[in-house]
């Protein structure tokens, strides 16, 4: 089949069974699946099925890691509790034991509840984040899904019914109103899910209100998305994605950058001609395509890959930007890395490419202070140890500043590292504690206080309590 000519048509775990490909998977193999996917969201298409997997490799092929669930990716004795469900010797509560599981997951990390939710006059706002001073996100509801999920995702419990952990927001009103009284904010990350879930008319309604001469101070828009790999369609051969690319266009003439934040975990993704082709299109509408995914064992270990991922971006006019490290939720224990492994796999990709293609960062870690690098490991005063530094930060100032924890060959996480030197804490962990002594005994409390708490890593909501 010509890969244009896919309709596009989503296997979850109640359809999959029919899909042609079910049935070259040992039962175990289909017993993990549909076992695991009670905890966890799965979801493919036949694009991902036919084009992206070597089904002569599995259970070892990267994208199947990437999209079918494993039951390494549970406790063995939550696997065995959720197997006893699956063939009916189970009586027990099936949503308790799923929700225990789940909430054991760490569902929202890096402060995403505590400290990202922004308010606007004393309220707080649905569907938005406010991490970092410059970037606001945005999650419309109508893009919380995605064309096929990642088994490593960090958003996952956008996708599995907990609404009481879901950030959705059904129009662009509140995010329009916040961002008029925040006119430091010069970017915003329409993310979910994936915002390309939607059909061109719903994806105008949310990104055309951000055209408005009242928000002239949004220079940037940002589109997080995985359709560049998993439905590269919606680019090419869709029947509104003619509509896309006008819509694409339409921002980049108002003067705004449109960047495309393409998803892209291993070179397989990039292979096909229509995976290129909608790069090539997304490129000719003057918007720009940046390509970012986390390191995960068992995908994408190998240094060559990502050398060739990031040099065949390159070739294409996309530009490499960010190697992840892992997040600290979901199954992390199956995905994780230590932290010597991935720069040692970051500075081997590094070597293999041309300055075109060292536009990338990393290995980052998205952890609750900010974005924190590993800069090299290196031995000062006769200690070895992680240099380190914030990309980004809750607070601006702790931007581009060297800081050094005590090597660790096992740490896959910033709050498993150390400082080092003998210091008791790290230098944002020392300011935000005098932060924290300072509101608890101001009896200042105001929206702006509030604010300025959330981007400085400090959540005085919570240090009333």
């Amino acid at each position: 089949m010509d890969n244009h000519d896919y309709r596009f048509k989503p296997y979850t775990r109640n359809s999959i069974k029919s899909a042609p490909q079910w049935k070259l998977l040992t039962p175990s193999q289909q017993e993990s699946v549909l076992a695991v996917s009670r905890v966890l969201p799965f979801r493919v298409n036949a694009y991902v099925l036919d084009e992206l997997i070597d089904w002569s490799n599995i259970p070892d092929d990267p994208i199947f890691r990437l999209t079918f669930p494993h039951r390494e990716m549970l406790k063995t004795e939550e696997y065995e509790l959720l197997r006893n469900i699956e063939s009916g010797r189970s009586a027990g509560s099936e949503g308790e034991l799923i929700k225990r599981i789940r909430m054991n997951m760490n569902p929202h990390p890096a402060g995403q509840l505590t400290h990202n939710v922004p308010y606007l006059y004393g309220q707080p706002i649905k569907g938005l984040q406010h991490k970092y001073r410059e970037t606001v996100l945005f999650f419309p509801s109508a893009g919380q899904t995605c064309h096929a999920y990642c088994t490593f995702c960090f958003r996952w419990p956008q996708f599995v019914g907990m609404n009481e952990l879901k950030f959705d927001a059904k129009d662009a009103r509140a995010l329009v109103d916040y961002l008029k009284v925040h006119k430091e904010v010069t970017d915003v990350l329409i993310t979910g899910g994936d915002p390309m879930i939607m059909n061109a008319r719903s994806l105008a309604g949310y990104i055309e209100p951000l055209l408005s001469a009242d928000l002239s101070h949004i220079q940037n828009i940002r589109i997080g998305t995985k359709s560049v790999a998993y439905w590269p369609q919606r680019f090419v051969s869709d029947p509104d994605a003619d509509d896309v690319m006008r819509l694409f266009e339409k921002v980049v003439a108002s003067g705004k950058n449109l960047a495309v934040m393409g998803h892209y975990n291993h070179p397989a993704e990039l292979r096909p001609a229509i995976a290129q082709q909608a790069v090539r299109n997304i490129i000719a509408t003057g918007a720009t395509v940046r390509m970012q995914a986390p390191l995960i064992r068992h995908i994408n270990e190998d240094p060559a890959g990502w050398a060739e991922l990031w040099t065949a971006g390159v070739k294409l006019g996309a530009t490499p930007y960010y190697m992840f490290v892992e997040r600290d939720t979901g199954p992390r224990s199956y995905f994780e890395v230590p932290l010597v492994k991935a720069y040692e796999v970051f500075q081997q990709a590094y070597q293999q490419v041309s300055g075109l293609a060292r536009t990338v960062r990393g290995p980052s870690m998205s952890a609750h202070p900010g974005k924190v690098v590993i800069d090299g490991i290196v031995k000062l005063a006769g200690e070895k140890v992680f240099a380190l530094q914030f990309l980004q930060a809750r607070n601006p100032n702790w931007v581009r500043r060297p800081f050094y924890a005590r090597f660790d060959p096992h740490a896959t996480w910033l709050d498993q590292l150390r400082p080092a030197f003998g210091e008791s804490r790290f230098f944002f962990e020392q300011e935000a504690h005098a932060e924290v002594s300072s509101i608890i005994s101001s009896s200042a409390w105001d929206d702006s206080t509030i604010s300025n708490a959330s981007n400085s890593g400090v959540d005085k909501r919570a240090s009333v309590s």
